[in-house]
């Protein structure tokens, strides 16, 4: 006997075979289309957590508008919040005199919110930091703190510590490092060495007593004269008359006005380049060894006196092959002297197309003055 449940259950088989493909099918299509929505408007803000400091301003957070700006523009954009010392240049050189494309420097501020970075000039920031922008960071925007003076000749700014996200310095170890001067290979056999009237030269402007520099000269010309120039000695010179005069020197007193880590500047580099040997008072000769070949200067802390120092001097004065091996590096290097300030710029830039990724400074004071 046939029951009609049975019949019922002999007619599935074939529309089972026909509904089981077409259900995985769509339970398929469901997860794919469930997946595209969750992961395509999903936010990504758990990635990050910016953290607020009482120097630091706040980040704006990134709208639809400055989004597509950043994405759809390959042009970096650095603002010069200060032009340092007043002094202007044009501005847009980076290409033409440092090969460096797509950087696009302005002093327009109503352009902050889009900028990538601002640099600021430590020498003109106002001590109650009034006169930095006082508008919200953008979370993209670095601040690039910038100064070429040492820690002795810089006015040491409280709330300025957790404030920038990079330097620009002298120093090597800073984020954007720019040193007074560098060597580059380069042969230069056709050196000629120039015609040399006077042992010993020296211009200085600024006049401190209590400066090393100071005492050791005090010291130096009980035994040797010193040809002396600049307004702290009531000879002052233009721009014009400078390189013949060092040229003119077998010596040149490349003194620093205060001694710190990397504080090696144009005092040295100005010599160097003009055919004359720079006997250095500053950072330790393996400090000034970073930066120019051992066999390229004299330091005073290799002389146990001034008067040591003075007599060597006179020995290279009536040795003229002791003397000429301190130009030796001459065969394979040349001077190289950076464009103040908008070499400076141009690097910064640079280093913001170059390194994309979040960076943060803290202890700035502790880095710099300590």
């Amino acid at each position: 006997m046939i029951y009609p449940f049975q019949e019922k259950s002999m007619s599935t088989p074939t529309s089972h075979n026909f509904l089981r493909p077409l259900l995985v099918l769509l339970i398929f299509l469901g997860c794919l289309m469930t997946f595209f929505f969750m992961y395509g408007n999903s936010s990504i803000r758990w990635l990050y957590d910016p953290v607020k400091t009482a120097d630091c301003p706040s980040p704006v957070p990134v709208t639809s508008e400055n989004k597509i700006s950043k994405t759809e523009n390959s042009v970096t954009t650095l603002l010069i919040w200060f032009l340092p010392f007043g002094t202007n240049h044009d501005l847009s050189a980076c290409r033409s005199l440092f090969n460096i494309e797509d950087c696009f420097l302005t002093t327009d501020k109503s352009l902050y919110s889009k900028a990538d970075g601002v640099l600021i000039h430590h020498r003109e920031i106002s001590r109650d930091l009034s006169n930095l922008p006082n508008l919200q960071r953008p979370l993209f925007q670095k601040w690039i703190w910038m100064n070429m003076e040492s820690p002795s000749n810089s006015a040491r700014l409280p709330g300025i510590a957790n404030m920038f996200n990079l330097t620009l310095n002298y120093r090597l170890d800073a984020a954007i490092s720019v040193p007074s001067g560098s060597l580059l290979t380069e042969a230069n056999e056709d050196f000629v060495l120039p015609k040399k009237e006077n042992l010993v030269c020296w211009i200085v402007s600024n006049w401190n007593q209590n400066h090393e520099r100071a005492k050791y000269y005090n010291e130096m010309r009980k035994y040797i004269n010193v040809q002396v120039f600049g307004q702290a000695f009531g000879k002052p010179i233009n721009n014009d008359q400078y390189p013949s005069i060092v040229s003119s020197c077998r010596f040149y007193l490349a003194f620093e006005n205060s001694i710190h880590k990397d504080y090696i500047t144009e005092k040295l580099f100005n010599p160097l380049s003009l055919g004359t040997v720079p006997v250095v008072l500053g950072p330790t000769r393996q400090n000034y060894e970073n930066f120019i070949p051992g066999t390229s200067f004299i330091h005073v802390n290799d002389f146990n006196s001034s008067n040591e120092l003075v007599e060597y001097l006179q020995v290279l004065e009536k040795n003229e092959t002791m003397y000429l091996r301190y130009f030796e590096w001459r065969k394979y290097f040349k001077v190289k002297k950076p464009h103040f300030w908008i070499e400076h710029a141009c690097r910064a830039c640079e280093h913001l197309k170059r390194h994309k990724k979040y960076e943060a400074l803290h202890g700035l004071d502790k880095w710099y003055w300590d």
